[in-house]
């Protein structure tokens, strides 16, 4: 009990460390399959007290392509699983419930579930790229085909289940990474809603820091809204702005924290519509920006401009009719270059965005 609450008080338990968290964290987190990364992940997100990691539920009844629906239903109606993490969890399910007798026979369903998954919402970003991860987090164990196959399969259930469990502790992991870059008597902005910004916000007010929030409106669907009521209900001083008025509160913000859909192979991110107006008025006056994003949000993509992305549109609603003839742009996120970001917050340590790629690499190679 007096650990937990010393991890509480000081998020950063060795005052003077010899080199840099991003070193410290980035140094055994070369490969998603490496017991050493599933160690250290595991010890970073141990410190801070895990109210919300629910028990693993029982199988579901059936490994096919259908099973995997309802079991990535029923963990995504969980509050703190993302949709990523459901992912995980039912790809995981479907290894421990299939009747498969090789390898191969494996592989082939869990393709086939992982491609259901993904075309469940063909414009998700980590759902997508959290489906690539694991895939090739179990057909890239070569070594286990020199084991007998329930031996094999038992390992990889037990993996699958890590990688889940590290997976739905990511946010804790970068709420703890995070705390040294909120100060006393900052005012900070965020924009629309992200339960990984949301995490920081609630460390930081656990450990009564003192700082405000700006929280900007998240148009079209008012997403900064809710955002701001559970800033309040922090306990946190916060005040909503309309996202046009961003430019003319920036002189009072310190700095700028933003989740992501997707973190691209460029070191960018993909995020709700606004984030790169917003990166680039932070960038004109020099402000930093940081990105909180966990790692099953990086994908294997490189836009190269703005409409060079999978779309992914949303309704909007005006309050007033809308003339006949009048063309409404409903895109719902946007591409913001590396350029214009300053540290990318991840449960694999503080990046720059240019060592993005690398980790790409290390996670997909």
């Amino acid at each position: 009990m007096a650990m937990e609450l010393d991890a509480a008080q000081n998020p950063n338990p060795n005052p003077d460390p010899p080199i840099s968290a991003y070193y410290q964290t980035r140094a055994d987190h070369h490969a998603v399959v490496s017991s050493d990364w599933l160690a250290h992940a595991a010890a970073a997100a141990s410190s801070v007290t895990d109210t919300d990691a629910d028990a693993a539920p029982p199988p579901s009844p059936g490994g096919n392509g259908g099973g995997v629906i309802e079991e990535f239903n029923m963990w995504r109606r969980k509050p703190e699983a993302a949709e990523a993490v459901a992912a995980i969890m039912a790809l995981t399910a479907v290894i421990r419930s299939s009747r498969a007798t090789t390898m191969m026979e494996l592989e082939i369903e869990l393709k086939k579930a992982s491609d259901k998954l993904k075309s469940w919402d063909a414009t998700s970003i980590s759902l997508s790229a959290a489906c690539d991860l694991f895939m090739r987090f179990v057909t890239r164990t070569s070594h286990l085909e020199h084991e007998k196959f329930d031996a094999a399969k038992s390992r990889l259930i037990e993996r699958g289940e890590k990688f889940g469990e590290i997976s739905l502790k990511a946010r804790k992991t970068i709420a703890m990474l995070s705390q040294d870059f909120i100060l006393d008597g900052c005012t900070m902005l965020v924009h629309g809603y992200s339960r990984v910004v949301l995490e920081i916000l609630k460390l930081a007010a656990s450990n009564r820091k003192l700082f405000r929030v700006l929280c900007t409106e998240g148009r079209p669907d008012r997403t900064g809204l809710r955002m701001s009521n559970e800033i309040a209900a922090l306990g946190i001083p916060v005040k909503v702005l309309i996202d046009s008025a961003v430019a003319y509160s920036m002189d009072e913000i310190d700095m700028i924290f933003v989740g992501a859909d997707g973190v691209v192979e460029s070191g960018g991110i993909i995020n709700m519509m606004g984030t790169y107006q917003i990166a680039l008025v932070a960038h004109s006056m020099n402000k930093p920006l940081y990105v909180a994003a966990e790692s099953y949000k990086f994908a294997r993509l490189y836009p190269l401009d703005q409409k060079d992305m999978t779309p992914a549109h949303r309704p909007i609603d005006f309050g007033v009719p809308v003339p006949a003839g009048v063309e409404i742009e409903t895109s719902a996120r946007d591409y913001t270059p590396p350029q214009y970001l300053t540290l990318l917050l991840t449960d694999l340590g503080v990046l720059t965005p240019s060592v993005v790629s690398d980790e790409l690499i290390q996670l997909y190679l």
